[in-house]
């Protein structure tokens, strides 16, 4: 007799199951023969490459100074929002949604966000 559907979902399922606790013994198996090593060698951390890096150090984009290769452009404010909370800044591109309102006939200004 051919199996049903939910025969092969309950048979994947005990494979699942079992493959998991099969992982899970081997891989206990390779973290105890790990840390043999690392007793009996004497290994670090720093040896491994995973000691922490102290936090004075800053990546080269976080130093870097505006206008100069590495720097991050500032984000702009919001300059206009649609009813769905949608927003753009008025830089670069107009976004979709701004695109699709102004060719419906609406107007840039009735998307401006009034300063506070």
């Amino acid at each position: 007799m051919a199996k049903t559907y939910e025969q092969l979902q309950r048979q994947i399922a005990s494979l699942q199951a079992e493959a998991e606790k099969l992982r899970r013994k081997e891989l206990d198996e390779v973290i105890g023969r790990i840390r043999e090593a690392i007793t009996f060698y004497g290994i670090t951390a720093e040896d491994l490459g995973l000691a922490a890096k102290p936090a004075a150090r800053k990546t080269a984009a976080k130093r870097a100074k505006p206008g100069r290769k590495g720097a991050k452009p500032a984000k702009a404010a919001v300059t206009y929002r649609n009813e769905d909370g949608q927003t753009w800044g008025g830089r670069g591109k107009r976004p979709q949604w701004l695109r699709d309102a102004l060719a419906g006939g609406r107007t840039l200004e009735e998307f401006r966000v009034q300063p506070a």
